[in-house]
């Protein structure tokens, strides 16, 4: 008995036209059962948040609605059930949102929505919510529900809640439900599983990865599952674009929801088939007493200037704009000024563009006038007084707001965990029935070291993989390789300490390696990088999306056996 869980979103913004694939693209031997949609980012909530300070009745994804608008008859039609985080800070509105839309498609269908995240906002919290699990989609799915709808649940519960309502698993089925959270965590990002973003996409002909297909996941009843996607489409399925997903946006080997605390350090993967891989031998263990609680606030105002240097003297210009602002800004400087000096340029280019290097000056304040005129009037009463070939890449605006992403944790007894069914019955939610603190696991024994031997200083990325994302103001580096050899190299290289001396921006940061032998991985969790979290901007790269990537550009001795 498998059931066959399709995604078809892995951000508010995804392919527009992914619900339709999803739904039509199976065939008559490989339709899905369920479909999912994962529109919930930590960005995502403060825009929601901001949505609904405008609108009561908005927080939302309204991409969603106009999704089922083309596609909910579709579904219906094949009998695909809908699950989906897409209710934001608004689940029931949502859900009221479908009844309507269903009843003008002329359209029976079933609609329930999953609510109780959402918590008291204090400390001028534009919204507060609690990361739920699966079992109430479950119960949803259960009561009859066509399509569920739900706030802030874990990502995977959008897979853990249908594969407990069709297995029929209990709450202490703890490897099962492990299965579910790993299959869901490597659905959840769309096709970043089917070689989306994926490192070594030069091996393989660049057609493959033009417009890759979202994937799905046939979960079994002892928890395993294989990863593949429909056949005609676009991208890859393989160990790799699986390893990378399942540490992307991880840690340790103890990766807690509210479901499960699923051991990511058994994970086993197996090319099974072109674009098949399987994934068992799970463990499970039971959940955390408490619930994750993500805070979305307004941090302040921000504003930006770029300055554009060209040809010669790069230094000294800076050195004379910065100056000259500073000199501005002395009498009502804003709380933080950030300069970023990116050297673009090339000596001796043949375009205009090439020959510049850009200067970047980011200021943040609680006031928006402290970001707004002062920025702006500082910055182009220059245009005609500062170093030669002044401009800016834009004129700078009055200033916007900035969010701060926090998380707190609660007691689970504490959140009032609701399935709301199709027929309007409220049914609470039950905490699991035994839970167990999260401590760290032991680093596993590491493998014989390859004996000395020459080697050739080359980019690492010439052997190792890596993802990279963010979790609020951290962010993690995962690393694997695909051999043996590979990781008796890697596990003894890249440590903490040369981490820092690969990336020098995480020397005076806390960073922790976790050690995952079956995936031949290394996971990096660096705290702090990204100051406040994504809302706040407070990198170039907010999201550590290109942190890997830059890891794998830094050359270092590898040995000339493994080239």
């Amino acid at each position: 008995m498998v059931l066959r869980i399709g995604n078809a979103s892995g951000f508010y913004g995804d392919r527009f036209d992914a619900v339709r694939e999803m739904l039509t693209g199976g065939g008559p031997d490989g339709a899905i059962d369920v479909l999912t949609g994962d529109y919930l980012a930590e960005l995502t909530m403060l825009i929601l948040g901001r949505d609904q300070l405008k609108d009561p009745s908005a927080g939302y994804a309204k991409t969603f609605l106009r999704q089922m608008e083309e596609s909910l008859g579709l579904a219906h039609e094949r009998g695909v059930r809908i699950v989906s985080n897409a209710g934001g800070l608004n689940p029931a509105g949502l859900a009221d949102a479908l009844r309507a839309l269903a009843s003008k498609l002329g359209l029976q269908v079933r609609i329930a929505h999953v609510e109780g995240d959402r918590l008291p906002a204090a400390d001028g919290a534009l919204a507060a919510n609690a990361y739920l699990g699966g079992a109430g989609i479950a119960a949803c799915l259960a009561a009859g529900a066509d399509v569920v709808v739900t706030g802030r649940v874990t990502d995977a519960a959008l897979v853990t809640g249908p594969a407990q309502w069709h297995f029929g698993w209990g709450p202490e089925e703890y490897d099962k439900l492990a299965g579910a959270v790993v299959a869901g965590h490597v659905l959840e990002c769309g096709t970043q599983a089917t070689g989306g973003n994926y490192a070594f996409f030069r091996e393989h002909d660049p057609a493959v990865f033009r417009r890759p297909g979202f994937p799905l996941a046939e979960l079994h009843e002892d928890g395993s599952a294989v990863i593949t996607k429909h056949p005609g489409t676009g991208g890859l399925v393989d160990v790799g674009t699986v390893t990378a997903q399942l540490l992307y946006e991880t840690a340790g080997a103890r990766y807690p929801g509210p479901d499960v605390t699923a051991r990511l350090d058994s994970v086993r993967l197996t090319q099974e088939g072109p674009d098949r891989v399987r994934i068992d031998g799970v463990r499970g263990e039971a959940p955390p007493p408490t619930l994750k609680v993500g805070l979305s606030r307004l941090g302040g105002f921000r504003n930006e200037v770029v300055f554009v240097l060209t040809g010669l003297d790069i230094e000294e210009k800076v050195g004379l704009v910065r100056a000259q602002i500073e000199d501005a800004l002395a009498n009502g400087r804003p709380r933080e000024v950030r300069w970023e000096l990116a050297r673009t340029d090339r000596p001796d280019a043949d375009t205009e563009e090439t020959a510049s290097a850009l200067l970047r000056l980011v200021v943040r304040d609680p006031a928006p006038e402290a970001v707004g005129r002062a920025l702006t009037g500082a910055a182009i009463e220059l245009a005609l007084a500062s170093y030669p070939g002044f401009h800016v890449t834009a004129p700078p605006g009055k200033g916007a707001p900035y969010g701060v992403f926090d998380t707190e944790y609660v007691p689970a007894a504490d959140v009032p965990h609701t399935a709301v069914l199709p027929d309007g019955a409220r049914v609470p939610v039950p905490v699991p029935p035994r839970t167990r603190e999260l401590e760290p696991v032991p680093e596993p024994a590491l493998p014989e070291p390859l004996p000395p031997g020459p080697t050739r200083r080359v980019p690492l990325g010439r052997l190792v993989g890596a993802r990279s994302g963010d979790k609020g103001g951290d962010a993690n580096i995962g690393v694997w390789v695909r051999t043996e050899e590979e990781w008796r190299w890697l596990a003894h290289t890249l440590t903490v300490a040369r981490l820092a001396e690969l990336l020098p921006e995480t020397a005076d940061l806390n960073v922790t390696r976790h050690v995952l032998p079956h995936l031949r991985a290394l996971n990096f969790t660096v705290a702090g990088i990204l100051g406040e979290g994504v809302a706040s901007q407070a990198r170039f790269d907010p999201q550590a999306k290109a942190l890997g990537e830059w890891l794998r550009s830094r050359e270092t001795d590898i040995p000339e056996g493994l080239l």
